[in-house]
Formats: C-alpha cells, sequence, structure tokens
C-alpha cells in the first residue's frame, strides 16, 4: 500500500517534471490526476493510488508549499463533492473514465438537479419523467434551486421512470447533459439580490442509456450516496479555529471594544464555544470519512451549521446596530460561488437564511439524525406502499 514516503516521492517527481512557475494551470492540475495525487483515495487511473485518505494532506501540503495550483475546489464543490463519490460507486468503468478527470481539474462544471417545485423535502414525490425510446431516455419535468446551472456542463439528475410503482422505487439516475437541446436555465432572484440559484425546465431532453447510473428504477438507493455526501460538503467542511462565520464577529468584537456590551459578550462567548465544537466535531467527521463512506451522521453536522449560520449573523448585525444593516450591492448577480465572510453583515445575515433549507431541510434531517442516528421510531408514512400515480398531488 502507498505510504506517506511515496507520496512525497511522487509529489517531487510532479514538481520536477512540471514546475508550478513554468507549467500551464490547467497542465499542472492535468499531471497531478495522472499522476494519481489529485484526491490519492480513489483508485489509479482515476486520479489516485488507493492510499488513505488521511494522506491527501501529505500531498497538498506540499504542492501548496511549492506554490502549485488548485483546482478552486469551491468553485466545482458540487462535482467533487457530489458527483464524484456517486460516479465512483456507480459508474461504469466508461463513466469513470470519461468523467472524472475533467471534473477534478475544473475544466467541466456540475450542478445538480434533484429538488422540484412539489418535491424537495420529499423528494422521493417528484415527477420529472424519463421515458425509455430506443436507445435512449426523454426527459420531461421541472426543477428548482439549483446552484452552478448557468455554469455548469453536466448535471446529476434523479427522474421517474415507473409511476406505477411506489415512489421511491420508480427512479432512476441520469448524466444529464446541460447543452443538450431542451435545456432551459432560468435564474432565480434571491433576498440576497442575486441569482445563485437556477430553476431548470426539461423538454424533451434525450439522454442516452450509457449515462444512467446504476439500474433503472434504483435511482433513489443511488442518490442517497449524493446526499451523504452533499451534507458532508455543505456542513463538514474542515475549518481553522475562528473560521467561517464566527471570524468577522470576534475581529470586530476584539478591534471595536465601543460596541460591546455586557449581553453581547454572554452570547458571543456561547456561540463561539458552539462554534469550535462544531468545528472538532467535523474533524472527528473528517477522521472516520478517511476509513469509511459518509453516513448519517452528515445530516447532524449540517444542522449544525445552519443553526450556528444564522445565530452568528443575527449576533453580528445586533453587534454592529444600523451599520449591520448596511447592504450595498442588490445588483442582479450571478455568483460563481457563495462568499460569506468576504462580504458586509447585512449579506450574511440575509444568505444564511438559506442554510437551513439547501442541502436538506433542518426539518427533515431532524427526522434523519433521530431515526438513523439515534434509533427513534420512524414517523408513520401510509404512502410508502402507494403506486405514484395514486398518490395526492
Amino acid at each position: 500500500m502507498t505510504d506517506a514516503a511515496e507520496l512525497r516521492q511522487r509529489t517531487r517527481d510532479l514538481l520536477a517534471a512540471h514546475p508550478p512557475a513554468s507549467t500551464d494551470r490547467l497542465d499542472f492540475l492535468r499531471a497531478r490526476f495522472d499522476a494519481g495525487l489529485a484526491w490519492v483515495h480513489f483508485p489509479e487511473g482515476l486520479g489516485g493510488l488507493g492510499a488513505p485518505r488521511t494522506l491527501q494532506p501529505v500531498v497538498d501540503t506540499a504542492l501548496a508549499a511549492a506554490g502549485a495550483p488548485d483546482n478552486d475546489p469551491r468553485r466545482i464543490g458540487i462535482g467533487l463533492g457530489m458527483a464524484a463519490p456517486t460516479l465512483l460507486k456507480y459508474g461504469t468503468d466508461e463513466q469513470k473514465q470519461r468523467f472524472l478527470r475533467p471534473l477534478w481539474t475544473g475544466e467541466e462544471v456540475w450542478c445538480q438537479l434533484f429538488s422540484e417545485p412539489g418535491a424537495g423535502s420529499d423528494l422521493a414525490a417528484l415527477g420529472t419523467r424519463a421515458v425509455r425510446d430506443g436507445d435512449d431516455w426523454v426527459v420531461d419535468g421541472q426543477k428548482v434551486w439549483t446552484s452552478s446551472a448557468h455554469l455548469a456542463r453536466w448535471a446529476i439528475l434523479i427522474a421517474r421512470t415507473d409511476p406505477d410503482l411506489p415512489k421511491h422505487r420508480g427512479i432512476t439516475y441520469f448524466v444529464c447533459d446541460m447543452t443538450d437541446p431542451g435545456v432551459e436555465v432560468r435564474p432565480l432572484r434571491q433576498i440576497t439580490g442575486e441569482a445563485e440559484f437556477n430553476e431548470v425546465f426539461l423538454t424533451g431532453v434525450r439522454i442516452p442509456d450509457t449515462r444512467r447510473l446504476g439500474e433503472v428504477g434504483d435511482g433513489w438507493r443511488v442518490a442517497q450516496t449524493t446526499l451523504n455526501n452533499e451534507r458532508v460538503a455543505i456542513g463538514g467542511r474542515r475549518l481553522p479555529r475562528e473560521g467561517g462565520m464566527i471570524g468577522p464577529v470576534a475581529r470586530t468584537w476584539r478591534e471595536r471594544p465601543e460596541l460591546r456590551t455586557h449581553d453581547l459578550h454572554q452570547r458571543l462567548l456561547t456561540l463561539w464555544v458552539e462554534a469550535e465544537v462544531a468545528r472538532l466535531t467535523g474533524e472527528r467527521l473528517g477522521q472516520q470519512l478517511a476509513v469509511g463512506h459518509p453516513g448519517p451522521e452528515g445530516a447532524g453536522m449540517k444542522l449544525a451549521f445552519a443553526r450556528l449560520n444564522q445565530e452568528i449573523s443575527g449576533l453580528e448585525v445586533d453587534l454592529l446596530g444600523e451599520e449591520g444593516l448596511l447592504y450595498d450591492d442588490w445588483t442582479m448577480r450571478r455568483p460563481e460561488l457563495v462568499d460569506f465572510t468576504g462580504r458586509e453583515a447585512g449579506y450574511r445575515y440575509l444568505r444564511s437564511k438559506g442554510n437551513s433549507i439547501e442541502g436538506g431541510t433542518s426539518e427533515i434531517l431532524l427526522n434523519i439524525v433521530a431515526e438513523r442516528v439515534l434509533g427513534l421510531p420512524a414517523e408513520p408514512r401510509t404512502d410508502k406502499d402507494v403506486a405514484w400515480k395514486d398518490l395526492a398531488r
């Protein structure tokens, strides 16, 4: 098995053959992928070496010290955090070879076509249809809250292929080309003024059966891999102390003593401790991921992330008073990524309201934690054996 010493040597060899100062950024990233140093726990030939995930920092640290470019992971987070693990687990050899390299290098951006206007929290109730036509599937429907759809080349898509089965059993998982005829992306303007999300209309979109992931009708099981990874990607990102939303508030407290009050001090202390607990829990979750796969524990981290962001941003607005309400950029922007810490307090306060909705609502995640982590009795579900076509909508 590949060890740390071998990874260091492979990294030195990569830097010698492709000096970052004189190598084109994309050429360097492609060479890194081909050397197995992209994600070392992936199989050989797919950007990895089959090494323990815990050894990835050995490579990342050495490359950062040498001034090597990264793949802008926040910009391509959906591909890295959701599409790639699903492709690795359920994709064919041809699909893995086709998609994983340009996904990791950032040449092709991915988005997620899951939620619908009538199927958000109850995702399994989705109504987008995929009908078999020879070697293709013809897809019609509407998706919503789709981050990066205006930038994406590819999408992970779940659609209903058998309305005669109960809702969880008649779903199939596909890879959709966002440049195909019939795919229309429309911006959704948010409370911040941005159009970070989109709605996507699919009209007669033809998807070859070769771009199906998993078996026909097994899409819900495939989607669980995506969803578990999504929650970890949103709520389980590893941060330094005072990383994330607590950092700007703590800096303001230290730099502007005239704003301090006893009540705000108590709130700040409480939230600082809770943020640190969440950060350390995220570290432990990262260690668990290094030896396995994300499970329902990621739902707990995402819950904590949403609640803390909203409470911390509320504290920041109270601390700054009228100044905290200022937000000077209401233009209709189409950002490539969300930047919480580089914007005004007013922006953080507004944008954090979406944290308890995106990636699974907090109410649904509470159910997941209760049932799958704590082992509590499941809620009664009277529709689980009813054909989708017979459900009230």
